[in-house]
């Protein structure tokens, strides 16, 4: 293996190398940018804009959907040019640049616009990001690795709604001054990706593959750079993460629900650091355990607890339910997000994890328009719990494939 910067990625457990950590402040302040403003768009879409649920669906599908392709497009880039950093910092760059225009945005059009371009760049830094996440450490800490990066980011996640929850008091409840503060961990964010990030560039994977780690089976292991990418554990797994996002709806559906069952629209931002509390505590022991069990039954285990919470959306009268939920809500995720994406490192040979990576986010993005879509028409025409029900449904059908896997 050979390194532009000489990290050591062979490093034992629990001694993480440094581009990991670099990688997961980076996430650390950019998610802290971003939960500043993002649990405040409805009661700022609703309450200034005056858009409604349709308007929610067309935003954040369209957004989700742009991102998906953008990180196709930056996992193929990141594998054919060998290069990974510079699309990372890129992508943060241009994200942390957008998002204080929502302070003057006058309409939803040009909110639509901004998170749009927003998720664009959230896209471009995805896959390559992961992908170099995966090179930096030995495969035995895979799971560890992405489990401190999704706690991190979850970290941000969880200063944002609280950072967002103090500061509306102090600007009587003006959410344009909010987004104002967000440019600050986002131009922190900017130069950590570009000053302490490192490229890690890897020739082939034949020593990655050739060991078993714990929650590979023989069939991963037997896995190498010449074999077809695509084996039908891959491509399983791939068909299980497209069912399950065809129902998973933007995240802004669950505070809408909330609020329609009775919570104020001020106690937003406290749900979502009640939720990225929970998340943040679990990912990285959730990523440790990965890396000692099959990372499978973990992921399956996240969609059904997602479709339990979707459930009790669906079938809550009140608010009496709502904060559990929220909590709940953040174990699935804990299960998931680090988890699937170890999975597929112990899957793909470093060569194509850029390009795997970038489908991958493809699939879950891309589906997430139409779920969107969905969930507001379902919710317009027949009853606001019937979109959970059904995202309820399709988490299930999921979690059996994956059984499968």
């Amino acid at each position: 293996m050979v390194t532009t910067n000489r990290q050591d990625v062979t490093k034992p457990a629990g001694r993480l190398p440094r581009n990991v950590w670099a990688l997961s402040w980076v996430s650390f302040f950019n998610d802290t940018a971003t939960e500043m403003s993002y649990w405040l768009l409805p009661q700022f879409l609703v309450g200034v804009l005056g858009a409604g649920p349709m308007v929610f669906g067309l935003i954040e599908g369209a957004a989700e959907t742009v991102s998906s392709f953008a990180r196709l497009l930056s996992g193929w880039l990141s594998d054919r040019f060998r290069t990974r950093k510079p699309l990372v910092a890129a992508g943060y760059t241009a994200a942390n640049i957008v998002k204080p225009f929502l302070a003057v945005a006058a309409s939803w059009g040009q909110v639509f616009w901004i998170r749009f371009t927003d998720r664009a760049a959230k896209g471009f830094r995805g896959a390559p990001r992961d992908a170099l996440l995966a090179d930096s450490v030995s495969p035995s800490q895979r799971g560890s690795a992405f489990g401190l990066r999704q706690a991190m980011d979850t970290a941000g996640a969880l200063l944002g709604p609280l950072a967002a929850l103090a500061l509306l008091p102090v600007f009587s409840g003006k959410v344009r001054a909010v987004f104002w503060l967000a440019a600050i961990p986002g131009a922190v964010a900017i130069l950590l990706a570009w000053l302490a990030v490192s490229e890690v560039r890897t020739v082939g994977a034949v020593r990655e593959t050739a060991r078993q780690v714990p929650g590979q089976s023989v069939g991963e292991v037997r896995e190498s750079p010449r074999a077809s990418v695509w084996n039908q554990r891959l491509t399983l797994m791939m068909v299980a993460v497209g069912l399950f996002s065809l129902g998973n709806s933007s995240d802004l559906f669950l505070i809408l629900r909330a609020q329609n069952l009775g919570v104020r629209a001020a106690l937003a931002p406290g749900l979502g650091l009640l939720f990225n509390l929970v998340y943040t505590s679990l990912s990285w022991p959730a990523g440790k355990l990965s890396d000692r069990v099959p990372r499978r039954i973990l992921v399956v285990l996240g969609y059904f607890i997602y479709a339990a919470v979707y459930l009790g959306f669906s079938l809550s009268r009140g608010t009496q339910l709502v904060w559990v939920l929220f909590a709940v809500y953040g174990t699935y995720y804990a299960l998931t997000e680090g988890v699937l994406r170890a999975w597929i490192a112990d899957l793909v040979p470093s060569a194509s994890r850029g390009s795997v990576y970038g489908v991958f986010n493809w699939l879950a993005g891309v589906a997430t328009f139409p779920a969107s879509l969905m969930a507001g028409w379902l919710w317009r025409h027949y009853s606001p719990s019937t979109p959970f029900f059904v995202s309820a449904l399709l988490s299930c059908a999921a979690a059996a494939l994956l059984l499968l896997a």
